[in-house]
């Protein structure tokens, strides 16, 4: 399962960041950023559903994301359910939706982030751990920052960073399980098998979007992302770079073994 992430990525993630992560005291900021991670993933295929599957003026239609918890299992060929109707004109919302794989592939998606975040809100709760604020890593911003303004290109490089942000995930679920507790070592393990898939269906989006060969803009983006997975950071996160202090000389070898291996 994990092979195809790492020939995906252009580096593993470095040592000191695991070091840092499997130490006790950290676990509750790393559990607090962990759900607020799942709760962006749903939001941001939330926003590629709005932007790209409704016409501009039936965005509003679209509900909030409580919506997709009430959605039975997902149809095949593309049929969405709507179980809600409208108030006023009682048109289900999903009737005003294109048919197309992004939509399929972005609402099972939302599901299954928003259970993985409410999964996690328990296990919090369990360990008396409170949900409360806390500043995100740099890490989605420095790769959006690169997204085009153009389309389909924009999206495109949106999907792309969807892949690398799935597959990190991944690939940290499966570092720090070994050096977990029972309970969240077999919980990451079973996380194992959807991150795969999403970053595998953000990775097929973004070939059927662009029409054309997009090699060159991942390895673009999977540059980039090594980049900041190498680069130190003032806060551990889940998806932060080396805590400060580690630096990231020691990982530069094991950079260039993993990418050669791809």
């Amino acid at each position: 399962m994990l092979a195809p992430i790492h020939a995906f990525l252009h580096c593993e993630t470095p040592d000191a960041w695991v070091a840092e992560a499997r130490k006790p005291e950290h676990l509750p900021a790393l559990l607090v950023d962990h759900a607020n991670c799942e709760m962006k993933a749903a939001m941001s295929a939330h926003s590629l559903v709005r932007r790209y599957c409704l016409p501009k003026e039936k965005r509003k239609l679209l509900p909030n994301l409580d919506f997709y918890k009430s959605l039975d299992a997902l149809p095949e060929k593309g049929e969405v359910l709507g179980k809600q109707a409208l108030i006023g004109d009682n048109r289900r919302v999903f009737d005003e939706l294109d048919k197309n794989d992004l939509l399929v592939k972005m609402v099972r998606l939302i599901q299954e982030e928003l259970h993985h975040f409410e999964q996690v809100l328990e296990i919090m709760a369990a360990r008396g751990i409170e949900y409360s604020t806390l500043s995100a890593s740099g890490y989605a911003r420095g790769l959006l920052q690169h997204v085009r303004t153009h389309e389909p290109a924009a999206i495109v490089d949106r999907l792309i960073i969807g892949a690398y942000i799935e597959a990190r995930s991944c690939e940290r679920f499966a570092r720090l399980a070994p050096y977990l507790d029972e309970e969240l070592s077999r919980f990451y393990v079973s996380l194992l098998r959807s991150e795969a898939r999403h970053y595998q269906d953000y990775l097929t989006l973004a070939a059927d979007y662009s029409g054309q060969n997009i090699d060159e803009r991942v390895a673009f983006f999977g540059a980039r992302e090594a980049e900041l997975i190498q680069a130190t950071d003032e806060e551990l996160r889940f998806h932060s770079g080396v805590p400060v202090g580690h630096g990231s000389r020691g990982n530069t070898a094991a950079m260039k073994g993993f990418t050669a291996s791809r």
